[in-house]
């Protein structure tokens, strides 16, 4: 009602590196007269902790350690469910969003995120190889402005680029609980009761939770997690500052920082 919620990209922004370390950096600088000792130590914590907090091995470290990811559904577990879909049991494949381009010029349209994306994908895959009916659940996030709801262009994509439709669209969730809370809802009437939650392995944790405290009993929530690709570089260069270790990291803290936080 304050509307402080809308607030929470602003908020997140500055708890996440490279703010707080940046600022515990100056905190150093500042005692280096005072208290020298305790300046240089702060500044060469904060110098390694910036390092780290660059590095994807890092950033897996962190996620086996304190999110715990579940592993993805085998290749097994996915003909046993082409067979149930087959008997007729109500499953449903549900994809959580991840964010949207307003505008994408070169399209000339409004386009998803790039994890976005991967998880249509992934989800579409599924669909096909299960046979399970789609819903995708995303509407305009709190950081956005100016943008159609994300299941809307979602589902544009695949029927256009991967002639493949999807069944049910949730536009008006903000957030992962609000995802829950919304999908839950649309998917009642149909008799859903088990659920193939589609999202990165990073986010499952928290996209779980919601899910279950949402669902109640009777319903089922099965992850179907992505994105699990252990190494994507040499041992070297996982520990070696890079742009994609900067952005997993920071997907990893926020994470923590969401589950924490009880959002």
């Amino acid at each position: 009602m304050l509307g402080i919620e809308s607030w929470k990209p602003v908020i997140t922004a500055l708890l996440l590196p490279p703010v707080p370390l940046l600022l515990l950096t100056l905190v150093g600088a500042r005692l280096l007269l005072p208290r020298r000792g305790l300046g240089w130590l702060l500044i060469v914590v904060s110098v390694v902790l910036l390092w780290l907090s660059t590095c994807s091995g890092a950033a897996r470290g962190l996620t086996q350690l304190m999110l715990r990811p579940p592993t993805a559904l085998s290749l097994d577990r996915v003909r046993e469910l082409r067979a149930e879909v087959a008997a007729k049991k109500p499953i449903a494949i549900v994809i959580l969003g991840g964010g949207v381009e307003p505008f994408a010029p070169e399209y000339g349209v409004s386009s998803l995120q790039e994890q976005s994306l991967e998880r249509l994908r992934y989800g579409l895959w599924l669909g096909r190889e299960t046979g399970a009916q789609i819903a995708y659940s995303g509407g305009i996030g709190w950081a956005q402005e100016d943008a159609a709801p994300e299941a809307r262009i979602a589902a544009k994509i695949a029927a256009e680029d991967f002639r493949q439709p999807i069944k049910w669209l949730e536009e008006d969730s903000r957030d992962t609980r609000e995802n829950a809370a919304h999908t839950l809802a649309l998917l009642k009437p149909a008799g859903i009761d088990h659920i193939l939650l589609v999202t990165h392995g990073y986010h499952m944790p928290r996209a779980l939770r919601d899910f279950n405290a949402a669902a109640g009993p009777g319903v089922q929530i099965e992850p179907a997690p992505m994105g699990l690709a252990k190494k994507l570089e040499t041992p070297m260069l996982e520990w070696m500052p890079s742009g994609r270790g900067f952005v997993r990291m920071r997907q990893v803290l926020r994470e923590m920082v969401g589950k924490a936080a009880g959002a």
